[in-house]
């Protein structure tokens, strides 16, 4: 399994933040973590919020964690809240169940890693994190409402 790079991570958050920028979004943190969940890349915007770097981190982990998309990953724990609380749990309280994590495949769709943004409402950073995703190349996974 191949992982995405340095410097495709870079891109993918300079391009997350640019969008964030040209939405008018309030201050984002975008966090590029590789296939095995180990950090690539942070970036933190100018007042971005001091919690926001472990709330992007989560929906990336959770996203990882689940091989889903962290929208999807709302969804079911709405459906089912008791399998939700076991997981955290079991993940010591790493996922972020909400949208704006996303899975980023390559070409042949294998998981390569995931992209967490925190900061304004889920589903901005979400379409943040999607053109991201797509300035590198790469595909981009949010998950489907479940």
């Amino acid at each position: 399994m191949s992982n995405i790079n340095l410097a495709q991570a870079d891109t993918l958050a300079n391009a997350a933040l640019a969008a964030g920028r040209t939405a008018r979004l309030a201050p984002l943190t975008v966090v590029v973590l590789d296939g095995g969940g180990h950090v690539v890349v942070i970036k933190r915007e100018d007042k971005s919020g001091i919690g926001r770097v472990e709330i992007a981190t989560g929906k990336a982990w959770g996203a990882l964690g689940m091989g889903f998309g962290s929208r999807n990953l709302a969804a079911r724990a709405v459906k089912m809240p008791q399998f939700f609380t076991s997981a955290a749990a079991a993940f010591a309280g790493r996922m972020v169940p909400v949208p704006g994590g996303v899975l980023i495949r390559d070409g042949a769709g294998d998981i390569i890693g995931a992209v967490g943004i925190s900061g304004d409402v889920s589903d901005q950073d979400e379409t943040c994190a999607v053109a991201g995703i797509k300035a590198t190349g790469f595909i981009a996974d949010p998950g489907a409402d479940a």
